[in-house]
């Protein structure tokens, strides 16, 4: 089989081999069996279920959350020239009638549907004339009342199980999920049961030692924005999440003031708007999307060398999953949380509202029972703010969550009104007061179990052990102790602030040349740690045989260890492999680009003021400015802060952002050239312009 394995895989996909995980996920499925699968984001977990869709007759049904995603994928597909097609919200019903004839006559191979859509009876009826093969459920973790991203829709799929033949595979995958997690998927998905076969769970590894992984502790918004332009500034290309729609907003408004275009997104935005959205970032058409979570899934941007939390997540499934989306081309990316503890209110605030009090329960189901009770027909009909207005509670966040539970338990009906996103519902003659009992004590429990995600995650910000070992510990693939060294993240190896790129002396290049063949020789062992010893000469045998062994004796430790962050960052490494950039600099092939250097450069003498200044110049920012601490933006806004504190001053009395931004633009080295830059007066360059063309020009050399 694996002949035709891989005859497949490079006829439908142009791979030449599978990832890890990939094709035992896949022969198990061939072979009659179902799987619940758990692989990082990025690692390929839709080939689990779509090369065997092709290779199996009839159709897979794959469950995915999100309209934007199933649309992104079928449209990979179709670019393939796989029959694939979706289901959802945004088609007219003339389009949906077309597509549900095309699924009964086997014209598919693939059908994307979101949870909802088995309440809808013309689906459920399609669905039991369809010929399906295999039922795929994407984003698992959904389904499970102690993930992290719980969509009681999700819980249908039991039932719809239930009916189906052992026959029929079924596979479940998602990018994170804890053991608790993954028992509560199988149960739900009602794997092993039935007269079905005992399920694969392949759990192929939680570790991205691609990615740097940091927390800074911020006391303002202001010191967050800073944060965020730094980042920016040096990796051009990444998202920043916050956890309301209004604060994405908010940033993006801050972003926008300082030069920088960002795209908003969130699940507030009608579904044509956020496809807009996203697909203008797959583009490149702006390098920075400003989103909540509802961002992200699908997202296929191999670029991405950043991820910024503006705010503390709920939980560390919802963390990694969004740092995961970083760096899936296998290079360095950056990822950052900006933590103040005033945000854990927000996400305190998220969880009592998604798991209302008894008393919100039965209030709301009253409100239906009588609005069913006066409406035509025994129905009735709101959007989710409206019935929150009956039932008397200040928020509709809960409706949505509430409804789906009351569907299952029986307690409502919910029937499609055309022309309208909103379903018309009836209820039951007697309402059953045990399933809302069971219902009230459900969300206690969750309640319970979301407060706990919380705490790990703070226990995560408050950590002072390695970061990537603290969350393979939580993961459940402790491989390594916890107070093990690594060399990508903020307790191990800090890096407080970002070095210019500059041209490498001969003698640096000769450096990264050695440290270059150092990797090489190790053919992908080991880490950043032991390349290290190695260069130094304190790695034990074998690697005492390397040619590269002490051949850069004199370096510290920490030097090496800057040095490979270095070459990572700029792409001449990949981990511990050579990039192709990597082996023409070894083997001096090109002149090499600039590159990020750690190391402060000397100090040169002051020159003579430009300016007079009769109240007496500024200290020369060479003096309390260093240029090796990142790149002129982010030393103009030091420089700038130091400054209004000299003076007693706001910051922004001394230069504002978009002054800033103009200087980092524009550059200008002599005083005819500053006078141009919007924000700077006469009184301005009196008594800055000397020390800024001096910041100015240390940069330019």
């Amino acid at each position: 089989m694996s002949d035709s394995l891989l005859e497949a895989l490079q006829h439908w996909f142009g791979f030449g081999a599978f990832r890890p995980g990939q094709e035992q996920v896949i022969r198990r499925v061939l072979a009659g069996g179902d799987a619940l699968l758990v692989m990082p984001t990025g690692s390929g977990k839709s080939l689990c279920f779509q090369l065997p869709a092709l290779m199996m007759e009839g159709c897979t049904l794959v469950v995915s959350p999100l309209i934007a995603l199933m649309k992104d994928q079928v449209d990979a597909l179709i670019a393939r020239r796989i029959p694939a097609t979706f289901l959802n919200s945004s088609l007219s019903t003339e389009e949906t009638s077309r597509r549900l004839a095309g699924m009964r006559l086997g014209r598919y191979k693939l059908v994307y549907v979101a949870p909802e859509r088995f309440r809808n009876p013309r689906f459920l009826e399609t669905f039991r004339e369809m010929p399906l093969a295999m039922l795929a459920v994407d984003e698992a973790h959904c389904i499970s009342t102690w993930g992290h991203d719980f969509r009681p829709d999700y819980l249908h799929l039991g039932e719809v199980v239930s009916t189906l033949p052992p026959t029929v595979r079924l596979i479940a995958v998602t990018a994170t999920a804890t053991d608790a997690v993954r028992r509560d998927i199988a149960a739900h998905l009602r794997l092993g049961q039935g007269g079905r076969p005992e399920p694969a769970i392949v759990v192929t590894g939680f570790e991205r030692p691609n990615l740097s992984l940091n927390v800074t502790r911020v006391r303002t918004h202001g010191e967050k924005l800073e944060r965020c332009l730094q980042i920016i500034e040096f990796f051009r290309t990444g998202i920043l999440y916050c956890a309301t729609r209004k604060m994405v907003e908010r940033v993006r408004g801050l972003l926008a003031e300082n030069g920088i275009k960002a795209l908003a997104y969130s699940g507030g935005m009608a579904d044509e708007e956020r496809s807009r959205v996203q697909e203008a970032f797959m583009r490149g058409e702006a390098p920075v999307v400003v989103a909540t979570n509802a961002f992200g899934m699908g997202v296929d941007r191999q670029d991405i060398r950043f991820v910024i939390h503006w705010d503390v997540p709920g939980s560390l499934e919802a963390y990694y999953q969004e740092v995961g989306r970083a760096g899936r081309d296998g290079h360095y990316a950056w990822c950052e949380l900006l933590f103040n503890y005033a945000d854990v209110r927000t996400q305190e605030f998220f969880i009592a509202s998604t798991n209302p009090p008894p008393s919100h329960v039965y209030e709301l189901y009253a409100a239906i029972r009588n609005a069913c009770a006066q409406g035509e027909g025994g129905e009735a009909s709101h959007d989710p703010e409206g019935w929150a207005e009956l039932a008397g509670l200040s928020s509709a966040v809960s409706v949505r969550n509430l409804f789906a539970l009351f569907e299952r338990h029986g307690l409502l009906f919910r029937r499609r009104q055309v022309g309208t996103p909103y379903s018309i519902i009836s209820v039951p003659q007697e309402p059953d007061r045990a399933a809302l009992e069971r219902i009230c004590a459900g969300l206690q429990r969750k309640e319970e179990a979301d407060r706990d995600r919380l705490q790990e995650m703070l226990g995560y910000v408050n950590a002072r052990v390695c970061r990537h070992r603290f969350l393979l510990a939580y993961f459940g693939e402790a491989s390594a102790p916890l107070q093990k060294r690594c060399a990508k993240c903020d307790h191990c190896h800090p890096l407080a602030a970002f070095p210019p790129r500059v041209p490498p002396s001969a003698a640096t290049c000769l450096r990264l040349r050695k440290e270059l063949s150092c990797i090489a020789r190790m053919h992908g062992q080991g880490d950043y740690l032991l390349a290290a010893a190695i260069l130094r000469g304190t790695a034990p045998a074998p690697w005492t045989d390397l040619s590269t062994f002490g051949l850069l004796a004199e370096q510290s430790l920490d030097a090496l260890l800057r040095d490979l962050e270095a070459l990572e960052m700029d792409g001449y490494l990949a981990g511990m492999t050579l990039t192709p950039a990597g082996y023409d600099l070894v083997f001096a092939k090109t002149d090499p680009a600039p590159i990020a250097t750690f190391r402060a450069r000397p100090k040169k003498a002051d020159a003579p003021s430009r300016f007079p200044d009769p109240a007496g110049a500024p200290p020369s920012p060479r003096q309390r400015t260093r240029p090796a601490e990142g790149g002129l933006a982010t030393a103009l806004r030091q420089w700038t802060r130091e400054e209004a504190d000299r003076r007693g001053l706001p910051a922004y009395m001394v230069l504002n952002n978009k002054t800033i931004a103009e200087l980092a633009r524009k550059r200008p080295t002599t005083p005819a050239e500053l006078e141009l830059i919007p924000g700077l007066g006469d009184r301005k360059l009196a008594k800055y312009g000397d020390a800024l063309l001096d910041l100015i020009e240390a940069f330019e050399e």
